[in-house]
């Protein structure tokens, strides 16, 4: 069984329908033992880094995510959340990923949303029959620095990383839900590990 965490950001049903689309079965939880028991859990979000994080120590939900073995994919806000620090309401988050979560600079093209291009670092598992060079959904107004674990880079501003992962915890910037056939195989692609 797939779980998709419920807490206090949007998105999860969208994700939940492109789960179900690829032929596999997911539940949308914040229940402990169902996530702790799941072979993937997904950790979406469409909101506020400090709103969402005071939820997640709220229900507990902060110290089970950190603990999961199982493959996990952070999903824009779940991505951020994933990271030390978030500019977002200067703001404490859980720490997988050792790097910082910065605000776009003041601009008029903020936040990033729509079509961009990702660079994919190195060939990896999710990014596979992906090609190097290919257009995702992204909607942003905070960015995650690139570090050792950035697996894909994207250019709007700044480089940020539209992609990291670190042992079991992978996470995207972009929607793979939101982005057509390249979404599709990236979200197989985490499905299948």
């Amino acid at each position: 069984m797939i779980a998709i965490l419920k807490y206090n950001a949007g998105n999860s049903t969208s994700v939940k329908h492109a789960v179900e689309r690829l032929g596999f079965s997911c539940s949308i939880t914040n229940d402990h033992d169902t996530l702790k028991n799941a072979s993937k859990v997904i950790f979406p979000g469409v909101g506020a880094a400090n709103s969402a994080m005071s939820f997640l120590k709220g229900t507990g939900l902060d110290q089970v995510i950190v603990a999961l073995k199982q493959p996990v994919l952070g999903i824009c806000l779940g991505q951020q959340l994933l990271c030390t620090y978030s500019d977002e309401g200067d703001t404490d988050c859980l720490g997988v990923f050792n790097t910082q979560v910065k605000k776009f600079p003041p601009n008029d093209r903020v936040p990033h949303m729509g079509w961009n291009t990702v660079t994919i670092k190195d060939s990896h598992p999710l990014f596979e029959n992906v090609s190097a060079l290919e257009d995702v959904y992204f909607v942003h107004s905070y960015y995650c620095e690139l570090s050792k674990y950035t697996i894909a880079s994207c250019e709007y501003i700044t480089m940020f990383s539209a992609a990291m992962q670190k042992d079991n915890f992978y996470a995207t910037q972009f929607h793979p839900e939101k982005s057509a056939s390249v979404g599709e195989k990236i979200l197989n692609n985490f499905l299948q590990l």
